[in-house]
C-alpha cells in the first residue's frame, strides 16, 4: 500500500481550472463514496478549497491513475488536461506535504489559518464517509499535533492575514478613507465572516450582508451592525454599495454583467470595487470589463499576499524545521503500527495451529490413545507446524545469498537474551 497525495492548487492551475475541479458542499458526500469505492483505492480523504483541490489516498500500484480516471469522470475533464496541472507526492513527501499545507505554508497567504479548519473539516467529512483507515488516521492526527504546535511556538499565527484580509487591504488602496463607504458582502461563511470583521475594524460602518438564508447573514451583519438581506435583494444593494466581495459556494455566478450595468446606470457611474474570492466564481468576469468597476479574484491578490510571506518568511523557516520532526514522529509511529500488524498476524497463525493440535489431540484422548503418547505427538506437531515455514524461508534465503534475512532469523528465533519466557 501507498500513501498518495494528489492535487490541483494556485501554483498549478488557474482560477478557471481550478473551479472546475472544485467539490461543492452537496458533492462531497457522494465524490468520496465514489472514491472510496474505487479498487485501488483503500483509504480516502478529499480537501476541495478555493485555492486547492487535494485527494488523500492509501491506494495500491495502480492507484494514481485511476484516481486520476474518476476526476476526470466526476468532473467531465480530460485526464490529459488535468495531469498538466496536478501534482503528486508518494510516502513520506505526502506526509510533509499535508502538514506544509495544514500549517499554511503551502498557501497563497503565508500562514493563513483558514486552512487548518478546513483541513480538519475534510478530515470528518473522511470519517463519517468511512474513508480513514489506520494510515490516514495516524497522519492527519500527527498532521494537526504539529499545526498546534507550529501556531503555539512561532510567529506564523500572529496578526493572521487571509485572503480576506488582503481583499480589504486591496481595497483600501483605492478607499482612502473607509467610513464613507458602503460595502455589500454576499456569502456567510467563514472567509466572508473574517471579510466583515477587517471592514469593521478598518472603519466600514455601513455593511451589508447577503445570503441565501437570512438567519445566517443576520449572524454576521448583527453584531457589526450591518443589515442582512437575502440573495434576491441584491441587484437593489448593489446600487448602494462603493466596495463588494463575494465568498459563496453557489455552482453558478450570482452578479452578471447585466445586473452591474444596471445598478452602475443608477449609481450615475461611481467606481465599484469588487473581489470575487469564490471558487467557482461568483462575478461573471466580464463584469470587470465595465468602466467603472474593478474587479479582482483571489488570483489578483499575490501583491498583497507576497508583502504578507516576506514578514513571514523567518516564522515559516522555524515551522519547516517542526514540520521535518513531525514527519520523523509519523514515521516512527508508522513503523510501530506496521510492526504491530505483523506480531498479531503471527500470534494469530500460531494461535490457529495451537487450536487445531489441541483439538487433534483431545480426539486422540476421547477414543482412549495413551496420555503420555499423546502429549509427545502433540509437542512434535506444534514443533514442526510452527517451523515449516521458517525452515523453508532459511533454506531459500541461504540458497540466495541473503544474509540480511538469515541474521534476522538468528536474532528472531535463537537469540536466548530476548527470551523471557524463562
Amino acid at each position: 500500500m501507498t500513501l498518495l497525495a494528489l492535487g490541483i492548487n494556485h501554483r498549478t492551475a488557474t482560477v478557471e481550472v481550478r473551479e472546475q475541479v472544485a467539490f461543492s458542499p452537496t458533492q462531497l458526500a457522494s465524490a468520496l463514496a465514489e472514491l472510496r469505492a474505487l479498487p485501488e483505492v483503500h483509504e480516502a480523504a478529499l480537501l476541495s478549497t478555493c485555492n486547492r483541490t487535494e485527494l488523500y489516498c492509501v491506494t495500491g500500484a495502480t492507484g494514481e491513475r485511476e484516481i486520476l480516471d474518476w476526476l476526470g469522470r466526476f468532473h467531465g475533464l480530460k485526464v490529459e488536461d488535468l495531469m498538466r496541472c496536478a501534482y503528486h507526492y508518494r510516502e513520506n513527501e505526502a506526509a510533509r506535504h499535508l502538514m506544509r499545507v495544514a500549517v499554511g505554508l503551502d498557501s497563497m497567504v503565508l500562514g493563513e489559518p483558514q486552512i487548518l479548519g478546513q483541513l480538519k473539516d475534510a478530515y470528518q467529512a473522511a470519517r463519517q464517509a468511512r474513508g480513514l483507515g489506520g494510515e490516514l488516521e495516524c497522519l492527519f492526527q500527527n498532521t494537526f499535533a504539529v499545526a498546534k504546535q507550529v501556531r503555539t511556538e512561532t510567529g506564523i499565527g500572529r496578526n493572521p492575514v487571509s485572503v480576506a484580509y488582503a481583499a480589504v487591504s486591496l481595497a483600501s488602496r483605492i478607499f482612502g478613507d473607509f467610513s464613507r463607504s458602503r460595502a455589500l458582502l454576499i456569502g456567510a461563511g467563514e472567509t466572508i465572516e473574517l471579510v466583515a470583521r477587517h471592514l469593521h475594524e478598518a472603519g466600514v460602518r455601513q455593511l451589508t450582508v447577503a445570503n441565501r438564508t437570512r438567519e445566517r447573514a443576520e449572524v454576521i451583519s448583527g453584531p457589526l451592525g450591518g443589515e442582512a438581506i437575502t440573495l434576491d435583494a441584491i441587484p437593489e444593494a448593489l446600487v448602494e454599495a462603493d466596495i463588494v466581495i463575494s465568498s459563496t459556494a453557489a455552482p453558478l455566478p450570482i452578479l452578471g454583467k447585466g445586473m452591474v450595468e444596471r445598478a452602475l446606470r443608477k449609481r450615475r457611474h461611481r467606481p465599484v470595487f469588487m473581489v470575487d474570492i469564490a471558487v467557482p466564481r461568483d462575478i461573471e468576469p466580464e463584469v470587470g470589463e465595465l468602466a467603472d468597476v474593478f474587479l479582482y479574484t483571489v488570483d489578483d491578490l499575490q501583491e498583497v499576499i507576497e508583502e504578507n510571506r516576506r514578514h513571514r518568511q523567518v516564522a515559516a523557516d522555524q515551522a519547516e524545521s517542526l514540520i521535518e520532526h513531525g514527519v520523523g514522529n509519523w514515521q516512527h509511529e508508522r513503523r510501530i503500527r506496521s510492526g504491530g500488524e505483523l506480531i498479531r498476524d503471527v500470534r494469530a497463525r500460531g494461535q490457529a495451529v495451537r487450536e487445531l493440535s489441541e483439538q487433534q489431540a483431545l480426539a486422540r484422548l476421547a477414543r482412549g490413545e495413551d496420555p503420555e503418547e499423546v502429549i509427545r505427538r502433540l509437542a512434535h506437531q506444534l514443533t514442526n507446524r510452527l517451523l515449516h515455514r521458517p525452515t523453508v524461508a532459511m533454506r531459500e534465503a541461504a540458497s540466495q545469498e541473503h544474509r540480511d534475512l538469515l541474521d534476522a532469523a538468528t536474532t528472531l528465533l535463537l537469540d536466548e537474551s530476548n527470551d523471557h519466557s524463562r
